[in-house]
């Protein structure tokens, strides 16, 4: 059965706009029991279909999620793992790549389908059934599920694996239990089973009826807005996104899987919208009475927690291909292929241009937050220096057709805003799931996607120090990555949270516990970052200051192995925000006088939200709770 399994794999397709493209291209995973007599010894046969020795699973399903992104869903990895806590660990890789929608295929082994020697080592028993395992814990977070009982099961399961995978609106993590015993048995599989297949990946088109009817709402709009999700660059509709705002001149303000759908400086891009977003895209946002939103789920970041369109007129259309995200928000939804939704747009709006006084307020904005960008670029604070200085930096350094990866804490909010982004697919941030410990393991999925380009890696020292095992990865496949490590003793963005709430921080240093109170509020723990780059492979070095820093990344683009800069930053210097408001409850009843403050002003914020789907509610203007909560938060 595993023989068959990797047979049918290695000659999987996908064509799309007439380009084919093998969609498996290997396996990641770390042998184990269950799993290694029977797909181990599949793969060992078949030398074609390259194994991957990871470090840790889950930073495996990382590697594939971020391999399958910056491949933009036209090719993925399969991942595999032992029985019991191997098969567990990519749990959390799943759900990311779930949440995300990015195809990869995982293949954790599985106990006995006979049973005759359970439990066996690592089975979970119940008892209420016989017919469960860890694996099971997959389910929630997998768009297809699967455990292969019988040898012959096979036939059928893989190509709805495959219709799952290639699927444009309901791809994510497909996975398939493989009990062990299964895995090893002998079937008469059909010939046709392992002939190549081609998997079309369809640009479907939205109604004719509800396309007219957007056109017509845009042409009435005074201030529309375009809200660039990742969904823009999935279906590479970058260039008639470019060619729609250009027409119109209607502003586009970008999520953060959406970010680089427009170059910077296009004359229509305002930037990040949202919590983490710029002042003149959450301006744009408050003000609008359209809201076309493409290839975006509207998730609380986006949208500000629904604080973020304050227009009681405001009406939105969604162009995205799953059904669930075009219906949001009571929308106008166009079911569609964003390139696809796009280009009969600008057709049908031939001749509309907004009207001139938005116009300039967009061009105004525009230029505020360029020079907004320069001054915190240009800051000489410290050391420690701000984490601006680091970011702008990397982006100095970074060619055009560099990346940048990221992903959970302070790092994605700063990089949201501030990166200045000149290609699609150039701003790789994880921040559907903000998987701590996803930068490096991501770092080297997107190398692997193009080798040819510089991939460079910023994490802070919390997610390194949760998985930092795929460095010696990158050592042993000869994958180069640049990684700038952001050392701030601890946990900066949720601690930056604590101290809004009224909790000060509580629990998010890395300090020694203190005898006086018996909370870690003693010294900083002496975490040496760069020997532990060094233990793993990887060439590391110090930086203090803003030169050092940019001695260190002209120095990396020469080097042939995985370097690491550590760089220690002033958390407390922090890139403020602008213009919106997250909803994070406060305790109702509190003790501590500064949260019962903080559970005031929230009461009054939290009164901005719109509360349901059918209509808007508020001014457009913010309550000064809401300002005074914000900055509190940033």
């Amino acid at each position: 059965m595993a023989q068959a399994l990797v047979g049918f794999l290695k000659n999987q397709y996908v064509e799309r706009d007439g380009e084919e493209t093998r969609f498996f291209v290997g396996v990641w995973g770390i042998f184990g029991h269950g799993i290694i007599a029977g797909l181990g010894q599949a793969l060992q046969q078949n030398p074609d279909f390259r194994y991957y020795l990871c470090r840790n699973e889950q930073g495996a399903v990382h590697i594939a999620t971020a391999f399958a992104k910056a491949r933009n869903r036209k090719a993925a990895f399969a991942c595999t793992s032992s029985i019991g806590p191997g098969a567990t660990n990519m749990i959390t890789g799943a759900a990311t790549a779930t949440v995300n929608r990015l195809p990869v295929l995982l293949l954790p082994g599985d106990i006995f389908a006979r049973r005759n020697v359970a439990p066996v080592l690592q089975q979970l028993e119940s008892e209420h059934t016989q017919d469960i395992s860890v694996n099971d814990a997959f389910k929630p977070v997998s768009r297809y599920w699967d455990r292969i009982y019988r040898p012959d099961q096979l036939i059928c399961s893989l190509p709805e694996v495959m219709r799952v995978l290639t699927s444009p609106a309901q791809t994510g993590a497909a996975t398939l239990a493989l009990p062990q015993d299964v895995q090893a048995e002998a079937f008469d599989y059909p010939e046709e089973m392992f002939e190549k297949r081609v998997w079309l990946i369809a640009r479907p088109e939205a109604d004719r009826v509800l396309l007219a009817r957007a056109a017509e709402w845009i042409r009435a709009a005074r201030k529309p807005l375009i809200v660039a999700g990742g969904g823009v660059l999935f279906s590479e509709a970058a260039a008639a996104l470019a060619r729609l705002a250009s027409q119109t001149g209607i502003p586009a303000g970008e999520t953060q899987a959406g970010k680089g759908s427009l170059p910077f400086d296009h004359a229509q891009n305002l930037g990040a919208l949202g919590v983490t977003g710029t002042p003149g895209a959450n301006l744009a946002a408050r003000e609008a009475d359209l809201v076309i939103a493409i290839g975006t789920r509207l998730g609380d970041f986006t949208t500000a927690s629904k604080t973020a369109f304050q227009n009681p007129a405001v009406r939105f259309i969604n162009i995205n291909a799953a059904e669930i995200d075009a219906y949001k928000h009571a929308a106008l939804p166009l079911v569609s292929d964003a390139r696809a939704a796009l280009e009969h747009l600008a057709t049908a709006l031939a001749g509309y241009r907004v009207e001139p006084p938005y116009a300039s307020r967009v061009a105004a904005w525009k230029d505020a937050w360029e020079k907004e960008t320069d001054r915190i670029f240009g800051l000489r604070h410290g050391p420690p220096i701000s984490q601006g200085e680091v970011i702008g930096a990397v982006n100095r350094a970074a060619r055009a057709e560099d990346v940048v990866v990221s992903a959970a804490g302070s790092l994605p909010g700063d990089l949201h805003k501030l990166w200045r982004t000149r290609r699609p697919n150039t701003y790789h941030l994880e921040y559907g799931y903000s998987c701590m410990g996803y930068e490096i393991a991501g770092g080297l999925g997107v190398k692997m996607a193009d080798p040819a380009r510089e991939v460079y890696v910023m994490v802070g020292d919390g997610s390194f120090l949760m998985m930092s095992s795929e460095i010696a990865t990158s050592i042993q496949e000869g994958y180069k990555l640049n990684i700038v490590l952001v050392d701030n003793h601890g946990y900066s963005s949720i601690g930056g949270l604590s101290q809004a709430i009224g909790s000060g921080g509580f629990g998010t240093d890395y300090r020694y516990r203190a005898a006086r109170d018996g909370q870690l509020s003693g010294e900083h723990l002496p975490v040496d970052f760069v020997k532990l780059a060094e233990g793993l492979g990887a060439r590391a070095v110090r930086a203090t200051t803003r030169e050092d820093v940019e001695r260190a990344l002209a120095d990396m683009r020469h080097h042939d192995r995985t370097s690491v800069v550590v760089v220690e930053v002033d958390k407390e210097m922090r890139v403020p925000g602008y213009e919106s408001w997250w909803d994070v409850p406060v305790s109702e009843v509190s003790e501590i006088e500064s949260i019962r403050h903080a559970r005031a002003v929230y009461e009054e914020a939290v009164k901005k939200e719109r509360r349901h789907e059918i209509a808007s509610q508020g001014s457009q203007e913010p309550v000064a709770a809401m300002t005074e909560f914000r900055d509190r938060v940033r």
